[in-house]
């Protein structure tokens, strides 16, 4: 699913109301039935309601919201807040709830004063909305204060108030703190972003019709991955197949007291479809890995400890360097050796970055295509301290492009930056996933991937997307307290499964 910057999301606005058409206010309106149908199914049973409206747009589409919300039986106080100015549309809906409600409305112009409410109330917030590029200050950041001390739930139309829709370099500037925000037809940037989670709460994306040509034509490097956008990637296995059909992936992993980082990435591979595996490791890991998952091929390292050399590594579809190697000397010559021997595109995964990241000389020599897969420490000892996440995102932009690498930033929504400059933030997952060994089963999806002969884009999209869904599926039997990586593993089956019968459908 594509998404834009708030500048282009005005942009698609008039676009829509110019060749529907639609009149603006129409478009309002079509926005807060959106908004009413999305309440009312998220608070069934929860009837008192304080709406604080601001002067522009997102103040119109709370008064909107306001009139259908009375209509629908709520108990809704309304308090407009403004300095002498509404916008046009604002202006018009104001007039249109005091024609039919004339008593619901109170108009706060120069000092907030906070309404009665009760424990139970519900607040939507929809006093600014993504435009917004300056600071609240005056009545609006008493507002904002009130609602973030009142103790109940809160609901942000479109966007907290006074949170920006990409960077926020000063997050102690008054923001509304939201329960759930519903955004209207896109996401926004900084909802994707940790820095900004206490603010956004969940999250829900209203479709109000915008138009798709429009959708379609403007371009955008953002893109979000949701189920129909890998359903169609996957690709039906032939009848008549075998094992050399879907590749041979190799995972070169494991050193003393790691042998776990080869089982992890070697079955998760076998998971993806691979026809074989094969794990290259220090001997002392091998009967580990053979009692542990007998359909990998196991490949001996000449040391017993770590790993100094692989022979014949051009005859495998797909190769994966990283997980729990460590850093011993012989390991950091093989992995020199192994780039400067111009391998053909790999994976590189936990310490192959640590170690490249300690000899930056290495990155020119990361092949053309390869997929890194940081976590955000790693990426910063690769590519240098960032001051937050979206200088981050803006760096894994420029880092792909620079070096033509995929960069997959491991977090909540991870983060798939390509070389030509595009920026895919996965939607699956959860927090019980933030736990070991969960980044060996990202790589060995990769990997299995990457031998049946998906291409590096494509590989990264299913492998992330698989990687949270079947972390999602894995909570049905457990808590995310007690979530491991190999049950992540166990449910990539079912998460593929379910995939395969949406497609049918």
């Amino acid at each position: 699913m594509k998404f834009f910057n708030t500048s282009q999301i005005r942009e698609l606005d008039q676009y829509t109301i110019e060749h529907e058409p639609i009149s603006s206010i129409d478009l309002m309106e079509r926005a807060a039935r959106a908004l009413c149908e999305k309440y009312l199914s998220a608070f069934s049973g929860q009837n008192t309601v304080c709406i604080l409206a601001g002067p522009g747009n997102n103040g119109g589409d709370a008064l909107a919201l306001a009139g259908l919300l009375l209509i629908a039986g709520l108990d809704v106080k309304v308090v407009l807040l403004h300095l002498g100015k509404l916008s046009d549309d604002c202006e018009t809906n104001k007039q249109r709830l005091l024609q039919k409600f004339p008593d619901c409305l109170i108009e706060l112009k120069t000092e907030f004063i906070a309404p009665k409410i009760t424990n139970d109330t519900i607040l939507i917030d929809g006093l600014f909305g993504s435009g917004l590029t300056r600071t609240l200050s005056g009545i609006f950041a008493d507002a904002v204060n009130w609602i973030n001390q009142s103790g109940c739930q809160v609901v942000s139309i479109d966007i907290p108030s006074g949170l920006q829709g990409e960077e926020n370099p000063d997050l102690m500037i008054p923001i509304v703190k939201a329960n759930r925000t519903f955004s209207l037809q896109f996401p926004k940037l900084s909802f994707l972003l940790p820095e900004n989670a206490e603010f956004v709460g969940d999250w829900d994306v209203l479709d109000i019709g915008i138009h798709p040509k429009a959708i379609e034509e403007m371009l955008s490097h953002f893109f979000f991955i949701v189920e129909s956008d890998i359903t169609f990637l996957l690709k039906k296995r032939p009848q008549f197949s075998h094992k050399g059909t879907f590749g041979n992936a190799l995972i070169v992993s494991g050193s003393k007291g790691m042998a776990g980082a080869s089982v992890l990435s070697g079955k998760a591979a076998l998971r993806s479809g691979a026809g074989l595996v094969t794990v290259h490791g220090p001997e002392c890991n091998r009967v580990i890995v053979q009692s542990s998952v007998p359909e990998i091929i196991f490949n001996t390292d000449k040391a017993d400890k770590y790993i100094t050399e692989v022979v014949e590594i051009e005859k495998y579809n797909a190769v994966a360097v990283g997980p729990g190697i460590g850093a011993a000397p012989e390991t950091v010559g093989f992995l020199r050796e192994t780039l400067n021997n111009k391998m053909s595109s790999c994976v590189l995964d936990a310490d192959a970055l640590n170690i490249i990241g300690q000899n930056k000389e290495l990155l020119v020599l990361i092949p053309k295509n390869s997929i890194l897969t940081p976590h955000p420490k790693e990426f910063e000892r690769l590519f240098g301290l960032c001051r937050n996440s979206y200088e981050r995102i803006l760096k894994a932009q420029r880092m792909a492009q620079k070096y033509h690498f995929f960069i997959v930033l491991k977090g909540r929504f991870t983060l798939i930056a390509t070389p030509d400059g595009n920026l895919y933030f996965n939607s699956t997952g959860n927090s019980g996933m933030a736990t070991a060994g969960t980044g060996d089963v990202l790589t060995g999806l990769l990997t299995g991937l990457l031998a049946q002969g998906y291409t590096p884009e494509n590989a990264s999209k299913i492998a992330v997307y698989i990687h949270g869904l079947a972390g999602n599926i894995a909570l049905e039997n457990q808590s995310k307290e007690s979530l491991i990586a190999g049950d992540i593993i166990e449910s990539i089956g079912k998460a593929f499964l379910s995939l395969h019968n949406l497609r049918v459908n």
